[in-house]
């Protein structure tokens, strides 16, 4: 396992899930995204990219095994929505979201630590 690799692809999945956040509830929230449809649309090119490159490190963090960088990527999803959501929608976390994103925080420490 190798921790710098692990590290640089969850920074790749982080700046993925932000942008498809921006890519997906935009259109919903703001005018400009409204407006601007297909080059959100066009912004897929990139971040597919993004998430090519983190799945590819990571797989090459966790020595060749792909389900942990499957879980890291889906654990960064979730804490990038629940940051964004609360910043930009105000939508604060409730006890029942609080206790999926323990469990969702636990699956990547299992993935971590568990030899």
């Amino acid at each position: 396992m190798n921790l710098k690799y692990i590290a640089l692809a969850a920074l790749f999945f982080i700046v993925g899930q932000s942008l498809v956040w921006i890519q997906v509830n935009g259109p919903i929230m703001w005018q400009w995204a409204k407006d601007w449809r297909w080059a959100l649309m066009l912004c897929g090119i990139p971040i597919t990219y993004l998430f090519m490159e983190g799945t590819r490190i990571a797989v090459a963090g966790f020595d060749g095994l792909f389900w942990p960088g499957r879980f890291v990527s889906f654990v960064s999803g979730i804490i990038i929505f629940t940051a964004m959501t609360y910043l930009f929608r105000g939508e604060a976390v409730n006890l029942k979201t609080a206790t999926c994103l323990l469990l969702a925080f636990s699956i990547i420490l299992i993935q971590l630590f568990w030899k």
